[in-house]
């Protein structure tokens, strides 16, 4: 039997084959070319390589290089993250904040480059659980700003919001002593709060129709409870989660100051879960989009924004 020439030496002994060295895994080549951003190897505007070269200098599979480059992206240290034309380097790749793997930040840091990075897709798909909309309504001014400035140019954006009925008994907010009678301020401040952040989220985005021809729609559905936290959904590839946590603070509802239970929610700590970066994130981003898709078409109603 013929020896395989790399196995045979001179002498007819066979070589001792060298131990192969472990595959790098897609975190790791995210880690190496993470590096070279920082370090200003690749820079700002740069092309990256093809995902063939990459995976041929790293020694891996497209799918290793395709799944580092998607965290990348959700880190926004990559635009245009796709299987055809190499991603592009962020413009701004030194200063935007780390993805799914860093601290958890709060609503109002967090949400505006999540958004805008979703508004890169050419259809923008955004799924929202929340007491008012406050958060999404501030986070969407950043895409919206992009699209004005000609750097954002989606063909379709589709928006659902789960909102709590105005005609429930609210968990929160709520008086610190309890309703008194059949008046109840709290709830009105908050229905009004309620109504003035959808119609504003509402009228921005129909406005991407008549000023850059996208093909726009918003709607709002009513939840019969309190949602205990805030969810948004982006694309189908990403969750941001966190949790309303309920104190004491004081509502000015016209000239008087009234004890309340409520929840700050820009101030809430977001926690990223993104598709392909484990099965832990990929399971929760799934499993939330399903959440969100049964409580929109069984249990939830129409909702009017109006008084």
């Amino acid at each position: 039997m013929a020896v395989e020439p790399e196995h045979a030496s001179v002498n007819g002994r066979k070589k001792p084959q060298r131990p192969q060295r472990p595959q790098r895994t897609h975190r790791e080549v995210a880690d190496e070319l993470r590096a070279r951003i920082r370090s200003g190897a690749l820079r700002p505007g740069q092309r990256m390589p093809t995902q063939a070269q990459l995976a041929a200098e790293f020694g891996v599979e497209r799918q290793a290089v395709r799944g580092a480059l998607r965290i990348l992206q959700s880190e926004h240290l990559l635009t245009n993250v796709s299987k055809g034309a190499p991603a592009t380097v962020a413009d701004r790749a030194d200063r935007v904040p780390a993805g799914p793997a860093a601290p958890p930040q709060p609503t109002t840091v967090a949400l505006a480059p999540r958004i805008a990075s979703a508004f890169e897709a050419e259809h923008v798909e955004i799924d929202a659980v929340c007491l008012t909309a406050v958060s999404l309504t501030l986070a969407i001014g950043e895409p919206l700003r992009q699209i004005h400035a000609g750097r954002l140019k989606p063909a379709k954006v589709d928006v659902r919001v789960l909102l709590p009925s105005r005609n429930i008994d609210l968990a929160f907010p709520v008086p610190v002593g309890g309703r008194q009678g059949d008046e109840d301020p709290v709830h009105e401040r908050w229905l009004a709060q309620r109504n003035a952040q959808g119609q504003v989220l509402r009228h921005n985005l129909r406005a991407l129709r008549a000023t850059h021809g996208i093909d726009v729609r918003v709607t709002f559905r009513a939840l019969p409870f309190t949602p205990p936290v805030k969810l948004y959904l982006l694309n189908n590839a990403e969750a941001l989660f966190a949790y309303y946590t309920v104190t004491r603070t004081e509502a000015l509802i016209g000239q008087e100051s009234l004890p309340t239970y409520d929840a700050q929610g820009v101030r809430s700590m977001l926690f990223a879960f993104e598709q392909g970066t484990g099965l832990r994130d990929t399971t929760f981003v799934e499993q939330s989009q399903l959440w969100f898709n049964a409580l929109w078409e069984t249990i939830s109603s129409e909702l009017k924004l109006t008084d």
